[in-house]
This record gives C-alpha cells, sequence and structure tokens, in this order.
C-alpha cells in the first residue's frame, strides 16, 4: 500500500505535518534485488541544475547511478479543480510505467489524496516508485524569503526519505533519522539527511 503523508483533514488545529528530510551517509543495506538503476523523472518544469545535483547526492547516498531522464507531462486528469491540487495517487501510478527501475518522481504541484489536505510524497513501500513535490518545501510558499540552500536541503532529505521506504523502511523513531516523522519544519530543518544504525540494517526486503 502506497505510504503517505500530509495534513490530516480532520485536524482542528491544522498541524503542521512536514516530512522532509538532506544528506547523510550510506544507504541501507541489502540493496534491492531490482535492476541497479534509478531514474528522477522530472514531472513538468523543474530546474535542471536541481535535478543534476540531486542525481549526484542520491547516487552516493545509495550506491546506485541515478539518471535524470526527459520530463513527464504532469497528467491533466489528476488535477482536482475544486481543490486546486493535483491527485498523488494518480501521478504515482504514471511513474509505475517505468518498470524494473527504481524511480523518483519530482513535481513541483501541490499533491494531495482524498484522506488529507496534502502530501509532501508518497512511495510504494519495499516497490519501486517515490513521489515528492517541492513546491511546499520552498521558504516562499510561507511568505518567506527565497532561500535556494535551504530549499535543496529539504528536496534532498524528503527525496532520500521516500526513497527509504522503496526499500521497505518504515517511520524512524530516532528524532534526527530521515526516516524520522516531522511534525514542523523545526524538526525537519534539525533531521540530517542520513539513515540511523538501526536504518541501515533494516533488510531491504
Amino acid at each position: 500500500m502506497p505510504h503517505l503523508r500530509g495534513y490530516p483533514m480532520a485536524l482542528g488545529a491544522f498541524k503542521y505535518v512536514f516530512c522532509i528530510l538532506f544528506f547523510g551517509l550510506a544507504a541501507p543495506q541489502n540493496p534491492t534485488s531490482m535492476n541497479n538503476s534509478a531514474v528522477i523523472i522530472p514531472i513538468g518544469g523543474i530546474d535542471r541544475a536541481t535535478l543534476d545535483n540531486l542525481a549526484t547526492i542520491l547516487g552516493k547516498r545509495f550506491n546506485l547511478p541515478f539518471k535524470v531522464e526527459v520530463p513527464m507531462e504532469i497528467p491533466d486528469y489528476a488535477f482536482n479543480s475544486d481543490r486546486g491540487q493535483y491527485n498523488s495517487n494518480d501521478v504515482l501510478k504514471e511513474l509505475r510505467r517505468y518498470k524494473k527501475r527504481r524511480v523518483l518522481g519530482i513535481i513541483d504541484r501541490d499533491l494531495y489524496v482524498p484522506e488529507l489536505n496534502f502530501v509532501f510524497g508518497q512511495a510504494d513501500l519495499q516497490g519501486q516508485c517515490a513521489l515528492i513535490s517541492t513546491i511546499r518545501l520552498r521558504q516562499e510558499f510561507y511568505g518567506l524569503p527565497e532561500d535556494d540552500k535551504i530549499f535543496f536541503e529539504r528536496t534532498v532529505k524528503e527525496a532520500v526519505h521516500e526513497l527509504g521506504h522503496t526499500y521497505g523502511l518504515r517511520h524512524c523513531s530516532n528524532s534526527k533519522c530521515v526516516m524520522f516523522f516531522s511534525n514542523s519544519l523545526p524538526d525537519t530543518d534539525r533531521k540530517e539527511s542520513s539513515f540511523c544504525k538501526s536504518c541501515l540494517k533494516e533488510p531491504a526486503e
């Protein structure tokens, strides 16, 4: 079942549920038995320099070459005009067409699933597809001055977190681990982008 993160619809206090995560040491042990290739799929317009830098970092993190593929068009049918958001399930479904490869989709649009107000990312546990949205990782989304460094750190953390789920990792209780479930943006920014020792020992499959 896909792993989801975002705002619970029914939370009266509208708690921030940020699960955005930056650099670290290594990937979980026992790499997946899938084909030893991974791709980053920009969905719509994404800055190329960001994608190339991200591919380099993820390649070192997961000991797996990441290639930036040709951008994929944003699926129109995923857009919900009532909400002004894109259904994350529909976008993830498009990514599953890249069979036998580990896939990270990146979109700069607001994502949701029916049960939640929004999601930062979604992944197939022990699967091959992960998806992140960058729009809520930007300082300017919250009315703050643009900060490329902070934005990129959060993007890396989010990417590592969601890809970690494709290796079968679940949320971690270690607040410094990239797999920790953040409830606030300060929680996210205090995190490292690395896996803790316990997560590194988790079997991939």
